[in-house]
């Protein structure tokens, strides 16, 4: 068999990245709103620049949100608590332009119709337990270690912001070594840049990447030099700029919708969360290797106007597998919301290091596994 090298590269980023910083002061906010009116409809933008957090939207919820010191306490969590720094909780200037729902919008956007149009795609794969693809699985798996080294101070002169970066080299389609491993570290003034390097590769790279995949040669730290002003303060954030880092690292599809500030009724979220859902079922049941799941919606609509099944290795046809879902699952916008609980303020634990692949997350469930299995054994679907 001829041997065929690929590579594939993800990436992902740490709770500090100016984009990741607004994305979870929106699903922070969002999670306070459904708390107080869980079947609440908002929409929740944010940017930050400089020294300064524009928290701006739409929402039929009419009561008060302390949106201030939400956004204020989320940079505490998040790290940026050093007044030294032009940008951090205390110091940095918050401007409120939340108004209310459009009533069109709100009137067509009740709890069995979807709350916008589009289209979105979910996916899983069998390479890892988490049914994700293996570069961002290890990008994510990366980023969240440099956080965790950060705040417990194992390397104590790290700062918030943070990238990481995974090619993975495939021989005929299976994952066979890292090519390239990238890790870029906001840091202290004064540090030496030797240091860093030496730190990160001990307790960050060889801590979360196997050995015998991995050579010195194809490892990258801060490889621009030094990294002293990040987060906002560096480099402008917005709400859903992350949309691949958010998903699978683009080894599939995306809608191009964001998720982040948005209710389980904008099925950018809720469709893009019920498609990872019947992937991951399918995979985890033996239906196929991998499968790109793709559905769309129109505003006020009851059911998906269209679907599109790929799978990978599997005895079934598309077709199959599409009659074989439409059995199994509903896709109702008010069904998703309540199979996967998403009236529920669960949203702030989806911001960082990926909206799949976590395992307390409903959509992560393999609970139609059994289901799926019966009817594959009688055929009837």
């Amino acid at each position: 068999m001829e041997k065929i090298i690929t590579y594939f590269t993800s990436e992902s980023v740490t709770e500090g990245h100016p984009d990741k910083v607004c994305d979870l002061i929106a699903d922070k906010l969002l999670d306070e709103i459904i708390s107080l009116q869980p079947k609440a409809h908002v929409a929740i933008e944010v940017c930050a620049f400089g020294n300064r957090i524009v928290i701006f939207g739409e929402t039929n919820y009419k009561g008060q949100i302390q949106y201030e010191n939400i956004a204020r306490e989320t940079l505490r969590e998040i790290g940026y608590n050093d007044d030294n720094y032009r940008f951090s909780a205390n110091n940095c200037i918050i401007h409120v332009h939340v108004h209310e729902q459009s009533k069109e919008i709100d009137n067509a956007v009740q709890d069995e119709f979807a709350g916008d149009q589009g289209m979105m795609f979910g996916y899983a794969i069998d390479d890892t337990p988490n049914y994700l693809p293996l570069p961002i699985c290890y990008a994510h798996k990366l980023a969240k270690r440099l956080t965790e080294v950060r705040k417990s101070r194992d390397i104590p002169y790290l700062l918030p912001d943070g990238k990481t970066q995974v090619t993975i080299e495939y021989e005929n389609g299976k994952p066979k070594k890292f090519s390239h491993v990238l890790i870029s570290a906001q840091h202290k003034e004064g540090v030496d840049l030797e240091l860093l390097r030496s730190d990160i590769i001990a307790k960050v790279i060889k801590y979360v990447l196997p050995e015998d995949l991995l050579v010195e040669e194809c490892i990258h730290v801060n490889p621009a030099g030094s990294f002293i002003i990040g987060g906002p303060e560096g480099d402008s954030g917005l709400t859903g700029r992350k949309i691949i880092v958010d998903s699978y690292g683009g080894y599939i599809r995306h809608g191009g919708g964001s998720f982040s500030g948005k209710d389980g009724s904008k099925v950018d979220r809720s469709g893009a969360y019920m498609a990872r859902y019947i992937a991951k079922n399918l995979v985890g049941a033996g239906v196929c290797k991998e499968i790109e799941v793709g559905v769309s919606y129109v505003i006020g609509g009851v059911k998906p106007i269209s679907m599109m099944i790929n799978a990978i290795d599997s005895k079934f046809s598309n077709e199959e597998i599409t009659r074989l879902i439409n059995k199994v699952f509903d896709l109702t916008p008010g069904v998703i919301k309540k199979t996967l609980e998403l009236t529920s303020p669960l949203f702030a634990k989806t911001t960082n290091y990926g909206h799949f692949g976590k395992s307390d997350l409903p959509w992560e469930k393999l609970d139609r596994i059994s289901e799926i299995k019966r009817l594959i054994s009688k055929h009837s679907f």
